[in-house]
């Protein structure tokens, strides 16, 4: 009854069956073996028929606790003989795609570490950080080599930091379904290619790519240029806008140094307004009427002005409102702005289709905390692979179910 029992609650069917169970209370362990019936054929995937066995070897798998019980399952496993007189090691159906785990056990490591760092994995299920890293790389990189991207037409691209100083890697998105495609090394025209090739290996030709949205990097630019042919630039308002608001902040501390009346008012020149609090609204309002004699507040209100401008969705309207703001802050005083001026005029075209695809990287940058999460989540890993690794598992929504029926589903 035992015996059934656990091969109810385990799935085994035939020609598989538990044999024994053997439970050590102070070891807090369960040991259940498994055989199968004799003279049992078993097939082998890529040779017809099914086939004699040759010999056995006993195999142990770690399977998910009993309650608080660690459970190992020691299966006595076929090797059987194919017609060209060469011997195949049979896998049973519950073992899992590292050596030494079940399926369920590994679908369990799959859904904490999407959640949790590998350290706290591991001490949940008894295991290695390693051994819980390697599962996940196993997975993530069987996911990878079957995906489908021939749907993919927008992209969006950025870098995060992967170290303190200028160690970078680029992360690229469908900006459609907002789930990460591809991370490598550098930030450099090179990486898009990379990318090109990494997109045709699984069904996607780079001319089908019609739209990425990238930051003003030059080498971003190149690489897009010459890897995606087709694909139209898009510059977001995002990115735009953040350059704006860092000459409205560099306007302020060179201003600051012969006006003390502005410290403390970094915040309040950065947020929108209506998200002030009364009196830092206040501050602001008094700083605005100052508009003929303070620099900052002239800086402000071009700020104000190129966000406005790229809230409009007429493409001509967009362009001619650039330009004549560009004209108008390039006659002005405030030399922080004009380099932000002298940015949209080299970027224009890029800037301007904002207002038609409105295609943006906010969803990366979004998830930018959650990289630099991925970053201390790997703590102690210090390879590529594993910040890839784990960036897939929280970004690339990445369907686990085709490699193992009990991994969770994507989220």
């Amino acid at each position: 009854m035992t015996a059934k029992v656990f091969e109810a609650a385990l799935g085994i069917v035939e020609p598989w069956s538990v044999k024994s169970v053997d439970f050590k209370e102070a070891a807090k362990l369960l040991t259940i073996q498994i055989d199968f019936t004799p003279g049992s054929r078993f097939p082998v995937p890529g040779h017809e028929g099914v086939h004699p066995v040759h010999d056995t070897v006993t195999k142990t798998y770690r399977h998910l606790s009993f309650f608080q019980h660690e459970c190992h399952l020691q299966v006595r496993t076929p090797r059987v003989k194919l017609p060209d007189d060469s011997v195949r090691l049979i896998e049973p159906g519950f073992a899992g795609r590292l050596s030494g785990f079940t399926l369920l056990f590994e679908a369990m490591i799959l859904m904490l570490a999407r959640q949790m760092p590998f350290a706290a994995v591991a001490r949940i299920v008894g295991e290695s950080a390693y051994r819980v890293m390697a599962v996940c790389e196993r997975y993530v990189e069987l996911a990878l080599e079957a995906a489908d991207l021939s749907g993919v037409k927008a992209l969006a691209i950025d870098e995060t930091s992967r170290a303190r100083g200028h160690d970078y890697i680029t992360l690229a998105a469908d900006a459609a379904e907002r789930r990460v495609l591809f991370v490598t090394e550098g930030r450099d025209a090179e990486t898009i290619k990379a990318l090109a090739c990494d997109l045709e290996e699984h069904g996607c030709a780079r001319e089908a790519i019609e739209s990425v949205s990238i930051d003003m990097s030059p080498a971003f630019i190149k690489g897009v240029s010459e890897a995606l042919p087709n694909a139209r630039i898009t510059f977001d308002k995002f990115h735009v806008v953040w350059h704006a608001n860092t000459a409205v902040d560099k306007t302020r501390r060179i201003e600051q140094r012969d006006d003390k009346s502005l410290k403390g008012m970094r915040w309040s020149l950065l947020k929108d307004r209506c998200r002030l609090k009364p009196e830092a609204a206040a501050d602001l309002d008094d700083l605005i009427a100052k508009l003929t004699t303070m620099r900052t507040a002239r800086a402000w209100v071009y700020k104000e002005q190129l966000r406005a401008i790229l809230e409009r969705k007429q493409i001509n309207v967009v362009r001619a409102m650039l330009e004549h703001w560009c004209t108008c802050v390039m006659r002005s005083k405030v030399e922080p702005m004009k380099e932000v001026a002298a940015l949209v005029r080299r970027h224009i075209e890029g800037i301007v289709a904002w207002a038609q695809t409105r295609q943006t990287n906010g969803f990366l940058e979004a998830l930018n905390g959650l990289f630099q999460a991925a970053k201390r989540r790997a703590r102690g890993f210090t390879r590529l692979s594993t910040i890839r690794t784990v960036i897939f598992l929280i970004a690339g929504k990445l369907d686990f179910r085709a490699i193992n029926p009990h991994a969770p589903q994507p989220t």
